[in-house]
């Protein structure tokens, strides 16, 4: 059992990923943390459980490093769609696929190994000038930071809800033992669904269908639309309970007011499809805590704007690209067609592109669409 301090320094509620990748980030900046959550390790999600270079990058900047044997390694992204293929490896490095909860259990070892007090199935009621409430006492603490996902309390709690931006889709998640056959994370698109295939060992896939419906999520229907994949999985053993999830688009005003911030989920989100969720939450860890070292949230609000903006951007391409059929099925075509410009794409998505590159690779592929 954890035994709980009258007070703290900096008091995070939440205990997934963005919350202990925040704990740990102010734990390195010499900040006492405590960490709240009613649930009880491991904590999983219905997540496509791949990392690009890049998140692994902002994870090893926490200490974190995935060991050899714990996850599986993949080159670069490939969309399929019927018999077009699109491919790119990663400008440097190689991406991995884990098992979210082993990611979970590394985070909680560090978070451990950084005298982070960790409190495990203990709800917070409540937030106030006087501290964290939870049902036990009140806890002062000189920050509040809200992790506790995107239907955040606290984030209602601090009136930080006004909305910029939102969207929602469905997603679902089967893990299925069977041997990878490709170096790469797949996409493979249908009418109204994408299904995100990602590698996590020699023996196992983690298969993530999404749409915005039930029916458009369920797997079931979306298999009846890529016999390709069904055929793949034909016969391979069901190895995890399938979880549902929400994954949204959102954007918000504000992420802090007062001593009170929010990171990962809780701050907004992009759309699974991107990847790129795990590395804005650990990249924001790293931003609160430097803004909490300095004593002014608002250097987090500007950092939480410049990390996001990339994502977004991605995002909003990504979910334009599954909303309308024609539009990319051309875009397919030509990016097959002229595969540097796929691989101009990636390196702008993990962040090896520099503005002048993004804006000359957007002229391009606008110049070879209208071409095509």
């Amino acid at each position: 059992m954890y035994r709980r301090k009258a007070q703290t320094d900096v008091f995070v509620v939440g205990g997934g990923p963005a919350g202990l990748a925040a704990a740990i980030a102010a734990r390195r900046k010499g900040f006492a943390v405590t960490v709240a959550d009613g649930a009880e390790p491991p904590i999983d999600k219905a997540c496509g459980e791949g990392m690009m270079p890049e998140t692994q990058a902002a994870l090893r900047e926490l200490g974190v490093t995935v060991p050899s044997g714990a996850g599986y390694g993949f080159r670069g992204i490939r969309f399929v769609q019927g018999e077009t293929r699109v491919a790119a490896e990663f400008p440097e490095g190689q991406g991995i696929g884990i098992r979210r909860t082993a990611l979970h259990g590394l985070l909680i070892r560090e978070a451990e190994k950084c005298d982070v007090q960790m409190l495990w199935k203990t709800p917070v009621v409540g937030i106030g000038d006087d501290g964290v409430r939870l049902s036990s006492g009140t806890v002062s603490a000189r920050w509040i930071v809200g992790a506790d996902g995107g239907h955040s309390r606290v984030r209602r709690w601090s009136e930080l809800d006004s909305l910029v931006s939102n969207s929602h889709r469905l997603a679902s998640r089967r893990h299925y033992r069977v041997r990878p056959w490709t170096e790469f994370a797949e996409i493979y698109w249908a009418p109204r669904v994408q299904v995100y295939v990602t590698p996590i060992s020699t023996e196992e896939v983690c298969i993530v269908a999404m749409g915005e419906t039930p029916e458009d999520a369920d797997f079931a229907g979306a298999f009846s639309l890529l016999p390709e994949l069904r055929e793949r999985l034909a016969g391979a053993e069901l190895c995890s309970r399938e979880r549902g999830a929400i994954t949204a688009m959102q954007s918000f005003a504000r992420v802090w007011r007062g001593n009170v911030a929010l990171v990962g989920d809780a701050s907004g989100g992009v759309d699974a499809i991107t990847g790129d969720g795990m590395r804005l939450a650990f990249r924001q860890a790293y931003a609160l805590a430097d803004a909490m070292r300095g004593g002014d949230l608002r250097e987090y609000g500007f950092a939480h704007k410049q990390l996001s903006r990339r994502p977004l951007w991605m995002g909003r391409l990504m979910l334009r690209l599954g909303k309308y059929d024609g539009l990319r099925s051309r875009m397919f075509k030509m990016l097959s067609r002229n595969p540097r410009s796929f691989a101009q794409l990636l390196a702008i998505h993990v962040g090896h592109a520099t503005t002048r590159d993004v804006v000359a690779t957007g002229a391009q592929l606008g110049w070879q669409f209208l071409a095509s």
